[in-house]
């Protein structure tokens, strides 16, 4: 599975041809949520409340783009790396 960003340690990551609706993966130490893109809301898995605000965040800031990516992997096309929040 893709790596597509990493900040204060949790990596985002998407896989190729996976399952609707649009999301994403996030893992913080032993944790792992699924988010879904156009809601951001956690459809699968946990966090802890303050990695989970932080994905939240970055996402908001990059809705467009993971959008974008969803639809590369959903064809199986190369996906690019996001800016990490600052």
């Amino acid at each position: 599975m893709p790596e597509i960003c990493r900040f204060f340690g949790i990596v985002i990551k998407m896989y190729f041809g996976d399952h609707p609706p649009p999301h994403f993966h996030a893992e913080y130490g032993e944790h792992q949520a699924v988010i879904d893109i156009r809601t951001l809301v956690v459809i699968g898995g946990h966090l802890p409340p303050r990695a989970l605000g932080l994905v939240v965040e970055w996402a908001s800031q990059h809705q467009a783009n993971l959008l974008q990516l969803w639809e590369r992997a959903a064809n199986h096309q190369p996906l690019f790396k996001l800016p990490p929040l600052a």
